[in-house]
Parts: C-alpha cells; structure tokens; sequence
C-alpha cells in the first residue's frame, strides 16, 4: 500500500506538473519494468546457456586430449609389435630355419611382445611346408600349414610385399567363460637377406612368413579400462568396421556398433550417435559431439552424453586401418556444477517480477541489487568452474608420462607433476626454461622437430636419450600442435613416455646373439688350431722312433710331445664346452661340472699365478638340470675371481651336501666388491671392467641359470676398508635328489 501511495502521489505530481497528460504514467511505467524485466531474465538465459556452452565445450576438449592420448598409447603399442616382428624377421637363425636358434629366437621376441597381448607367435616354412609355433603355457610346437596360413604364405611370397607388414581382418572369439575377445592377425615375409657364419653370403630367396596372433581386446584394454572421465565416464573403441573391440559393457564386445545398441534398447533412436561413427569416426576424423543413449552405467532412461573420439592410425602395406577411441560421459557429470546456480538465478528472478510489479518507483534500486547479487552468483559460478578446471588439471598431473607445453622459441610453459618429479626439478627450475637445457642431451633435436611443427602443423613422434642426475633413460615422445579457434598455433603439446626398459631389452636380445656368435667362432678357432697340434704331434712321433732314448734330443722331442699334447686335452675341452647341445636335463654331477671348468682353465691360473685349494666332497649327491649351464655358472664365476686377483692369489673351491641342498662355495682373495656395487651386481649389462673386457651379463646369466635350477645363489665379501683379508665367496645351493625321486623327463 506504501509503494502505492507513492506511485500514486509521484503520477499526481507528474500530471500536475507536466504539460501532456500523464494519466497512463502508471500503465507505461509498468510496461517499461516488465520489458526490462523480460530483457534481464532474457540475458540471464542467454549468460547461463552461454557458461554452459563453455564448460561443456571445456569438459569436452579434456575428453578429446585424453582421447588422443589413448589413441597415441595404443599406436605406439602396436608400433612396437611391428618392430618387433621385423627384428625377428631379420634374423639369420629364423630366415635359414637354423634350429635350434630359430626356437630360442621366437622365445625371445615372445618374451618381449607377450605382454601387449601377443597370445602365439608362429613362422610359416615355405620349404617344408610346415608351421612353428610358440605360445604361452605351451610347449613348441611343429605342425603342418592349413588353409589359412597358406594364404598368408601366398601373400608373403609375392615380391612387391618384401619388408611390408600385413594385418588381417579381426576375428570374434569366445574363451571358456563365454565371454568375448578380438582376435587380429600381423604378417611379415620372411627373406633370406641376412648373413651368420653359417651364411657368408644371403641367397635372397623366400624363406617363408612370420605370423603374430594379437588378442586386440587385451591389447586396446590396457589403456581403455584405465581412462576416467568425469565422474562416471569411460571408453569405447570400434574397429574400421563398427566392431566394439572395447567397451565398459562387456557383452558388446565383439558385436556391431550400428545393431547393439538398438537390440538393448530398441525405443531408443540412435541415429545421431551412428551418424557420428558413419561419417567421422570410420572415416579416421577427430572431434567432439553429443548423442543420446538408453543407459549409462546401471542408469537406463534417454540420457544426453558428450563424446570425442581420435583415430588409432595402423599402417596396413599401402594402405592404412582406422580404429576410433571414443571417451563419453553423461552431460550431468557437467550440468551438475551449474544447476544450483541455476535454481537460485530463478527464485531471485521471480522475487524481482514481485517487487517490481509492487514497486516500480524502486526498479532501478532493485536492478543495481540484482545486479549485484548476479555478479556475486558469477563468481561463484567462476569459482566452481576453476574447480572443474582444477579436477581436469588433476587427470594431466597424474597420468604416468611428462605431458608438457613448449612455445615456438621452444621455452617450456608447462609441464606436471610426473615429468617434474622425473626430472627432479622444482617448476622454476623447468618453466621459462629452453627444452634444450631440460632434455639433455637430445633436447636440440626436439627444439628443431618444434619449430617445424608450428611452420607445418605435422605431428612428430621421436625417440631419444635423456640424463638425469647421471643416469641415462630412453623416451618417446610425441609432439602435437595446438591451435587456436582460427586455427593458429599458439603450443606444442608433447607427451613422453619412459621406454628405458624396453630399450633394454631389445640390447639384451643384441648382446644375446652377438654372445652366441663369439661361442661359434670359438669353436672355429679351437678346431683350426686343433689340426696344426695333430701335425706336430705326428712328426714329433716319427722323429722319437728315430732317435735313441738316452739323447738330448730325445729328451726334447718328448718336451714337445708333452706340451702339445697337454694344449690338444685343452682345445678338445674347449671344444666340448663350447658345442652347443639340445638342452636336455639330467642327473648332474657338480664335482665333474667343477672338475672340468678348472681343468680348462688350468692354463689361466698358472699365467696369472693363482693357486687353486679344491676341497670336493666324496659320494656328493646328484642333482636335476643342464649340465653344460651348471659349467657355464663356475666358469662366469671362476673367471670374474680371476679379474679379482691380478697379482696372483688363492682360489678355493669346495662342495658339500647339507640337509636337501648341495651347497658349491667359490672364494678368491681379491679386492672385494664395493659397497656401492654390491646391489647391482646381478643386474643386466653392470660391470666395472674396463670397456671391451666385459660385457656385464655374466652374473645376470649365472643368477637365471641358477633361478631356472630351482637354486639359491649369494655371496660374502670384504674390501680393505672392511677388513684385513679382503675376497669374495659366492654361495651356490642346488636341491639335491632324494632316494625316492631318481627318475625325470
């Protein structure tokens, strides 16, 4: 009534005052607040659609980095089977159907690519028509070719596909659960182009194709089951096909993704979303959208979802396949930030129409108040946003790679939690920084690969050294552009992942076959030197018949006759511990393994004046294993005892049976292991012998042959620092044979 009165009392004064008459005052006033009222409620509309627009648009670009992630994650793993898979192509043992390398080289690769999903490994023989197959949980296998792989023999044996690596169609599968899987397999032919010492010169005929069985579900699952998005989120991936090769329902695996969907909830139209696989998706583009569904984990309904989706490029011969990695979650992990704030903008708005319709004099009072209130509101809308910004920001700080941001002078701007914790750098210490200084010491390469990158907007995908803190580490990374909405570069995004390990091992392959070789040419060596011994010996037999036994002569004659005999006994050692045998386990007599190894280093020992103490239990009993190994693991250690005693020393070695173990103990009086050694010793390629006197995988060999014999080994050591008598003994148990047990395979 006050607001009213006044109104009224106001219109009055204004009719008195005014030369026009006012008597529809209240009626225009009343029309001008409730335009403005629609005009304010319209740009509260416009303001909430608009920040919603951004957050989902925001939501989505984080969906699309990790979409792409993924997809680079996945590339990469079957990149390394392709190396892989030409690494073992290459192969002199696989290309000549040397067995039994060939085996023990497909055991190899198996090994290394079993756990990206690998489940068999096989070479097809083009001569003999016959299939090797390794697997997991079984045993090597020799069988005949069948329809299949002759096709794939056809394929590898046509020239134009020399070096080119096939993939097949996927293949549905079901395991003893019922459950499905993808299977696809990776072809390669296989030339004779390579040489060994068995093959001076490479024929450059067909030898035949080498065949990798991929589970794909394994493969792909690996990094879709880890994606999270959201609250709720998760991954997808569909083959070129529109296959599900992943998917968080698991019965969709295996199925088509334009019928699945429909038959779980045929009421559902899911135009939109196979309009999205049909035309982006299976045609290998990137992107963001939206679609509807009938469920959403457990949820079922029409639920709005966001979706991006990035292609995984495979390089298929001359052409390439495209799969798609999509990463959805439903569109209220996003609304749910804003709809409070929605509510209250509506609640304040219906109290503005009240007042304003009760009290128009105090409209623009209450707009500044409104206006006010909505500004308080926008900061609180800012601040919830900076927290969806900041949960985002948490999926980047804590993914397993160095995700960083380079300028195009190549300062860093960027980089998160793991890649600063890998570098051990404080972010002061890395931002601002040229990649350079940081990437040391390939980062000048990465510089250069940059600046290309913002002239071409090209992806790059290298691998290289970097040190920190004196250790060398392998990575590879991967350099993406980012652009502007108009399409300008403003960063590159790159992405590193730690492969030292993998790097590692595929050294380990090449010092494993570069060993194998040095073994045969030893044996070459031996046996050549052997001939010119037998010829010695031969005329020094003929001279002695005709010399008479109380010469001088005489007495020299057998002076040679003696040593050349002695050097025969050991190249024919030589020769028998270097021959490589088929493994074949057997009742081992530790004493004779023992007595062996020294009798062929006899020479050594009396060259580096090292006294040998042998203390060998009689009646010692047997145990279970490869020989030839066993003489392999007192040989390494004899030796490296040796290298321990330049100036000559004492070399004791002694057996026994305790409880159900033998225990062979071996001691030398050298310099000791030092302390800061003692935990690597074990490790692959360690050594601290002077380059080209090791190769350091002695003891890491010895540790494993040891480890396979279902033994212990260990070892005591002092330096001078620890004590007055300074040497090493390594401890070596082995299960001996009970009484009740003297029979095996």
């Amino acid at each position: 009534m006050f607001f009213q009165k006044l109104i009224d009392k106001l219109i009055n004064s204004t009719e008195k005052y005014h030369p026009l008459n006012l008597k529809y005052f209240k009626l225009i006033v009343t029309l001008v607040m409730i335009i403005l009222l629609g005009m304010v409620l319209f740009l509260g509309w416009l303001s909430t659609k608009k920040i919603t627009e951004i957050v989902t648009e925001d939501f989505n670009q984080q969906q699309l980095l990790m979409a792409k992630h993924a997809a680079s994650q996945i590339e990469n793993s079957i990149e390394m089977l392709k190396r892989e898979i030409t690494l073992l192509s290459l192969s002199p043992a696989i290309q000549y159907s040397e067995k039994p390398a060939l085996i023990n080289r497909m055991n190899i690769t198996f090994s290394s690519v079993k756990h990206e999903g690998v489940k068999e490994i096989k070479f097809i023989e083009n001569k003999t028509r016959k299939i090797y197959t390794v697997a997991e949980d079984k045993k090597f296998e020799i069988e005949k070719i069948k329809t299949e792989e002759e096709e794939y023999l056809n394929w590898a044996s046509k020239k134009d596909n020399k070096g080119k690596i096939f993939f097949s169609e996927i293949k549905v599968c079901k395991d003893s659960e019922n459950s499905r899987f993808i299977i696809m397999k990776m072809i390669i032919p296989v030339w004779q182009i390579s040489t060994d010492e068995s093959h001076p010169v490479a024929t450059n005929k067909f030898s035949g194709a080498i065949l990798f069985t991929i589970d794909v579900t394994y493969l792909v699952s690996k990094v879709a089951k880890k994606i999270k998005s959201g609250k709720t989120g998760y991954a997808w991936i569909i083959d070129k096909n529109g296959i599900f090769l992943y998917h968080e329902e698991s019965s969709f695996i295996g199925q088509n993704a334009f019928e699945a969907r429909k038959f779980k909830k045929p009421i559902i139209s899911f135009e939109r979303i196979n309009e999205i696989q049909r035309d982006k998706m299976l045609r290998g583009e990137e992107g963001t959208s939206w679609y509807i569904s009938g469920w959403h984990r457990g949820l079922e309904g029409q639920i709005k979802k966001l979706i991006a989706y990035a292609p995984i490029r495979i390089s298929n011969g001359e052409r390439n396949i495209f799969w798609s990695m999509a990463v959805v979650a439903p569109i209220s992990d996003v609304e749910g930030a804003i709809h409070s704030i929605q509510s209250q903008q509506m609640l304040l708005q219906g109290i503005i129409i009240v007042v304003i319709l009760f009290g128009g004099i105090f409209v623009n009072f209450i707009l500044v108040t409104w206006s006010n209130i909505l500004e308080k509101e926008i900061i609180r809308k800012t601040t919830e946003l900076k927290k969806t910004e900041e949960r985002y920001k948490n999926l980047v700080e804590n993914a397993e790679d160095i995700i960083f941001t380079v300028d195009m002078e190549g300062r860093i701007i960027s980089m998160n939690k793991f890649g600063k914790e890998f570098f051990n750098r404080h972010e002061s210490e890395i931002v601002g920084q040229n990649i350079s200084n940081i990437f040391i010491p390939d980062g000048v390469l990465l510089a250069i690969n940059i600046k290309h990158i913002f002239k071409t907007g090209e992806s790059k995908q290298l691998t290289h050294r970097v040190t920190v803190d004196s250790k060398d580490f392998w990575l590879n990374t991967n350099l993406r552009a980012l652009k502007d909405d108009k399409g300008n570069i403003y960063s590159v995004l790159g992405i590193a992942r730690d492969i030292t390990d993998r790097k590692k091992m595929e050294e380990q392959s090449y010092y494993t076959e570069k060993l194998a070789s040095l073994g045969i040419l030893s044996a070459g060596v031996a046996h050549e030197i052997n001939n010119p011994l037998t010829i010695i010996l031969g005329f020094t037999d003929i001279l002695l018949e005709k010399i008479t036994p109380d010469s001088e002569q005489y007495e020299l004659l057998k002076t040679i006759e003696r040593h050349a005999t002695n050097a025969k006994r050991i190249v024919e050692q030589l020769l028998s511990f270097a021959r490589h045998k088929e493994p074949k386990k057997e009742n081992v007599n530790i004493n004779e393994c023992i007595e062996t190894v020294l009798s062929i280093m006899n020479n050594t020992f009396k060259i580096s004046n090292i006294q040998v103490n042998k203390n060998l239990q009689e009646d010692l009993p047997t145990t279970v294993g490869y020989p030839e190994e066993l003489q392999q693991v007192f040989f390494n250690i004899i030796n490296n005892a040796v290298h321990a005693m330049p100036m000559g020393g004492v070399l004791s070695v002694s057996t026994h049976c305790k409880d159900e173990w033998i225990e062979i103990l071996i001691s030398d009086t050298g310099t000791g292991i030092k302390r800061e050694y003692r935990h690597k010793i074990f490790d692959p390629f360690f050594t601290t012998k002077e380059p080209g006197k090791g190769t350091g995988l002695g003891l890491w060999v010895s540790y494993n042959i040891i480890k396979e014999h279902n033994g212990i080994i260990n070892f005591e050591t002092k330096t001078k620092e620890e004590s007055e008598k300074t040497g090493t003994t390594f401890i070596i148990k082995l299960p001996k044979i009970s009484s009740t047990n003297e029979e095996f395979d």
